[in-house]
């Protein structure tokens, strides 16, 4: 059966993004960098090629890998919620401290590696990107004739990950006049840390609870 090029990938495409656009701490952080405009660059390409090597380790048969080996993922899930919960106390104490608020501040108050490992611990260090990227979108590939429709289906998963991440990091500048008010910056870190402690309270119960 011919299946047209486009299908796979457009189909690709709108599972990555429907994924992707959520709230979580990976995107929290994406926007943040992205408003104070400091390694707005790697960390979008980062967190695009991190995406682009999980779509493709899923749809090369590592979802199987996953579904065996839960104790892999309650482990990542108590890494991981102790990053989110250390990264929601710093969140927490940049609000309650003013002269930490302004985006000058904080453009050059970090190493482009220190934010790299940052962003690194919230990207690999999450079950629930193994669940999704690899295991649901693997899963769902293999519907798709091997090799060429199932490489775009890929590829278009992939793309929205690229499209996304670089537009929430260069796209946060049309907020920038909201947030030249510290009181602005505060919220946003409040918020920050009540999604990063949510974040992994959800993992523990899911992966530690049951």
């Amino acid at each position: 059966m011919d299946v047209s090029p486009q299908a796979p990938y457009l189909a690709g495409f709108l599972l990555g993004a429907s994924l992707i656009v959520a709230i979580g701490g990976q995107n929290a952080f994406v926007l943040r960098q992205g408003l104070l405009q400091a390694h707005r660059f790697p960390v979008a390409l980062f967190c695009a090629l991190s995406d682009a090597v999980l779509i493709a380790a899923g749809v090369g048969g590592l979802g199987v890998a996953v579904q065996e080996y839960p104790r892999a993922l309650a482990v990542i899930a108590c890494i991981g919620a102790l990053v989110l919960v250390w990264y929601g106390v710093q969140a927490l104490r940049r609000a309650f401290h003013p002269h930490g608020l302004t985006a000058d501040t904080h453009a050059h108050s970090s190493s482009v590696w220190r934010v790299i490992a940052t962003c690194a611990g919230f990207t690999w260090l999450n079950p629930h990107v193994y669940l999704d990227t690899v295991l649901l979108i693997g899963s769902l590939a293999s519907a798709w004739p091997a090799p060429g429709p199932r490489l775009l289906f890929a590829i278009g998963a992939a793309t929205a990950s690229f499209a996304w991440f670089f537009a929430l990091a260069y796209g946060a500048r049309l907020l920038a006049p909201v947030f030249r008010k510290p009181m602005a910056w505060r919220v946003l870190d409040v918020l920050i840390a009540i999604i990063m402690w949510s974040i992994a309270i959800k993992l523990l119960l899911a992966f530690i609870v049951h």
